[in-house]
Formats: structure tokens, sequence, C-alpha cells
């Protein structure tokens, strides 16, 4: 059930209320000796909590696909570690 904010606009009190979507607004201050119409604050909703170490599209892979991009990962890491190649030239200024 989703928790809305209100505030009453005589006394000022502010206050949450668990209500179902369905369920009516609510009107009375619950404050004994205050008589005020409340009225429903807009608010931000509650934040988006992800725990632990991450949430990716490959969490839920089949253990084949797993192990064959542990293989691939390795071949190209290995790879790129091993080769010397020199860094491409630099252009030659154009005189005009």
């Amino acid at each position: 059930m989703p928790t809305y904010d209100y505030e009453c606009q005589t006394c000022g009190h502010q206050f949450e209320a668990r209500q179902s979507m369905k369920d009516p607004h609510l009107t009375d201050c619950p404050v004994e000796s205050c008589p005020g119409p409340v009225k429903r604050k807009i608010g931000l909703g509650s934040g988006l909590i992800f725990k632990g170490s991450g949430f990716y599209i490959t969490d839920y892979r089949s253990d084949s696909y797993k192990a064959a991009a542990k293989s691939d990962a390795a071949s190209s890491s290995s790879s790129s570690g091993s080769s010397t190649t020199s860094p491409p030239a630099s252009p030659k200024p154009s005189g005009s």
C-alpha cells in the first residue's frame, strides 16, 4: 500500500497515511483540537534501491553461456597484452 503525505490547512500539522489507491482522500486533521481540512501533498515516491554486487542482464544466463564468455574474455585479454604495435604516424600539416 502506498504512503501519502497530508498537511492540515489550518494548523500546518503534517502526517503520513498508508492507504489503498482506491481509498478516498482524508479530509479531517487528526489533531483533536483542530477542525481544519487537510490536503494531500504531492510526494516524490520511494527510490529504487539495489543492494549487492549488481543486477545485470548476464546474471541469469545459462552455465554454458557463462563458460563461453569467460573463455572469450580470457583469450581477448591475453592477446591484447602481447601485441607490440607502433602508434600510428601523425598527419603532416598541409602548407597553404
